[in-house]
Formats: C-alpha cells, structure tokens, sequence
C-alpha cells in the first residue's frame, strides 16, 4: 500500500519530455501479447500504451517487481511514479498537459484503446479499469472547462504546419501520405483545409487508401506504387506502423533523378516528414541531394509555440486534474476494498460451509429440498451478518482510512477485537 491508497499502484513512464525519439525507441516492446504473457504472472493487473511519443505500464502491483522485470527486458531509464503520484500522473495524461501537443484529444482515445487493448490479453482487473476510465472521464471534463484543446493540433496536423511553414505556402502543392490508420487519418484531414494541387494516399492495405482518399477528395494509390508517386509530389508524409523502414535511401535517390527540370543541375527538393514509430523512412535519406528529411524531434518546435499560445489554460487544467484528485483516490479505493471484502465473505464461505456439512451429517438421509434450505438460510445469515461490516470497510476506504478497513477485516477474520485510537 502506498499512502491514502488501499492496494499497490505503479505507472513507469518514458515520454517526449526526456528522451529523444531515437531514445524513446529502446523503451517500446515490439512484442506486446509477449509483454502480456510475462507481466500476467506478476500483476493483478497490467496496461501497456505505446504511442509516438511516449511508453506508459500502469500496474495494480509492486514497483520493486516492476522495476525488476523493466530491467530483465534490458529497459532502464523508465520513470517509475506510485501511489497518488501514479494517479495524478493519469489525470495529466488524461487532460492534455503532458502531451508534446499539448491539449490534443488523441491521447484519450489511446487511453481507451489501451484498456481494450489490456482486456484483450487478459490482463485487465478492477483497479487498472477504474483508473483508466477516471482518468479519461476527468480528461474530457478539464477539455469541457477549459480551452486547453481549442486551436490544438495533433501530432498529423503538427507535421501539416511545419511542412507549411518550411515550404512558405502549401498552394498548389502535391502531397503524399504514406499511410491510412489513425494518423494518416488525422494528417489528411488536416491537408483538406489547404488549397493543394493533390493529395495521394497510399497504404498497405489499398481498400483502406481508396476510402480515406475519397474522405478527403484525393487520390489512392497502391503502394507498389510508392516511388512514382514521390516523384510527382512536393511533400511526402509517412505515418505507417510498420515495423520497419518503408522508404529506403538507394531507391530514393533513384528517384529523385527523375525530379530534374531541363537545364537544372539539381533536382525538385523534396520535403519528408516521418511521424511514424518505429520510424518508416531511412535517416541516410537526408544525405540525398534536394531531399530534407523531418521527424518527431522537429515537431517539438510546434509544440513550444503552441504551449505559449495555452499556457494559462494549460496551468487551470493542471488545478483542475488535481482537484480530481479526492475524487478519483475514493474512486480508486472503493474499486481496492473489493479486495478486503473479498476475502472477507471468501473467509466466511469457508466457516458456512464446514457448519453446513456438520448440520447435514447429523441428520439420517436428508432430503435434497432440506439441503437446498439449510444452504439457503445459512447463505442469508452469512450475508446478513457481514452486511455491516463490509459497508465499514468500503465507507473506510472510500475515506481514505485505509487502516480503519484493514483493521475491521483483521478483527473479524483473527476474531481478535482490536481497538482503534484515532489521533484527536
């Protein structure tokens, strides 16, 4: 237990704020049903969310067997937060303050995904879902009080206004994105708002490419059809989640000896932006002549302009998460004292049915309608009894007086009176 809270809660954080994205990358689990399979044997319950810019594992469990286990898997570096310092650390998330765009809506619907993600695996208990669903309930309230999200960007339309601000206008331009999940989704949407020459869309899955590029009112492509498709486009946009390189350096440089106009001696520059994680398009590529080659680390820029514009926002959702947090520490505890009165009935159960059995044995051939009543009775009695004792403790813990329920269960299970003496 850790101060007011009732049971074990850790969350190791790695985010934007303190690694670099190549950093950030060491931190990821490529496999994550494998993760499942191993943190299952050591928590109650266990969370993974991975996004571009950050890696978060919120635990119902110890953080010495965390830590432990991050450093089995060669991770070191996490930030581990307990408690209500974990719990706070949710509010933050939830509400936008921690985001490198700071207010974005995305990080919400990566929490829920996360939790879908975590039931999915089996690894999902009452004290993970009540701390995700809190937060993200919290989170959506702090964006409905404040302005923290008006005007914000998400990491897609980030990289739409860096391209827009090193190329001067994006008029007239042709722009390719390279991918059609969640942030092609977001960057396509963001280009719609810009009066080009084309958008190209192409993906993996060319189904998914034709219905973004008839959302947007561009262009499909398959993804054989990758090269030709840069060499007509000014910007190329790459947010896939492959787990490897999609845009190589020969190939590329390949191409852009098609991106000459008669009598230049250097080809058409040509502007790429890589928001993908892991990252989709090689890093040599910036040594291609005419090519300039963007990524994560350079949306930073975005994010520190935008944080000054929202500041004074941002520092009235910060009050607002923690004035959630009394609220969310008795969410949390009332959804932990299910463990205590658990235990409480599991421990009663056991005593109903020795008794039972003891009764039924003094009785010649019983028949199965008075079993089914002496059950009955003796499960009515049992509940009855513990009714009380079972509201104490989750009034207890809802309060925060975590020792007051311990005590109550321990009493009654050592079958011990213990008396409390609260300080005055």
């Amino acid at each position: 237990m850790t101060g007011k809270l009732l049971t074990d809660l850790v969350v190791a954080t790695a985010d934007h704020s303190k690694y670099r994205e190549e950093i950030l990358g060491l931190f990821r689990f490529s496999d994550e049903e494998l993760f499942f399979q191993k943190t299952a044997a050591l928590f109650s319950g266990v969370v993974l969310l991975q996004t571009c810019n950050r890696v978060e594992i919120l635990v119902h469990g110890n953080a010495e067997v965390l830590r432990k286990f991050l450093h089995s898997e060669k991770k070191y570096g996490f930030e581990i937060l307990e408690g209500e310092d974990a719990l706070m650390h949710l509010l933050e998330l939830a509400s936008g303050t921690k985001s490198m765009i700071v207010g974005e809506d995305q990080i919400l619907g990566q929490m829920r995904r996360a939790l879908i993600l975590a039931e999915s695996n089996g690894t999902n208990d009452a004290i993970t879902d009540v701390c995700l669903n809190t937060a993200i309930r919290e989170g959506v309230s702090i964006r409905q009080e404040t302005s923290i999200n008006k005007g914000a960007v998400s990491i897609g339309s980030a990289a739409v206004l860096l391209a827009e601000e090193l190329l001067g206008t994006l008029t007239g331009k042709n722009i390719l994105v390279v991918g059609g999940g969640e942030m092609g989704t977001l960057v396509t949407r963001a280009l719609c708002e810009k009066n080009l020459r084309a958008i190209y869309v192409t993906n993996r899955s060319y189904d998914r490419a034709v219905v973004l590029a008839k959302e947007i009112n561009g262009r499909a492509m398959r993804l054989d059809q990758l090269y030709p498709c840069i060499a007509l486009s000014d910007v190329v946009i790459s947010c896939t989640g492959a787990p490897h390189l999609i845009i190589h350096a020969n190939e590329l440089a390949e191409t852009m000896n098609e991106r000459f106009w008669p009598l230049d001696s250097h080809p058409r520059s040509l502007l790429l932006i890589d928001i993908a994680q892991p990252r989709d398009i090689d890093e040599s590529c910036k040594d291609i002549p005419g090519v300039s080659l963007k990524t994560l680390d350079d949306l930073k820029t975005i994010s520190e302009r935008n944080l000054a514009i929202r500041k004074s926002e941002s520092l009235r959702a910060e009050d607002l998460a923690k004035a959630a947090l009394p609220d969310f520490i008795k969410a949390f505890n009332r959804a932990a004292s299910g463990d205590l009165t658990k235990s409480l009935y599991t421990w009663a159960e056991e005593i109903r049915q020795r008794e039972k059995n003891k009764a039924l044995s003094r009785l010649k051939d019983p028949d199965p309608y008075l079993e089914s009543v002496i059950d009955d009775l003796t499960c009515a009695l049992t509940k009855k009894l513990l009714d009380d004792a079972a509201k104490s403790i989750r009034a207890s813990a809802e309060c925060t007086d975590t020792q007051t329920a311990e005590i109550i269960l321990k009493a009654i299970i050592s079958g011990k009176a213990t008396c409390i003496h609260k300080p005055e």
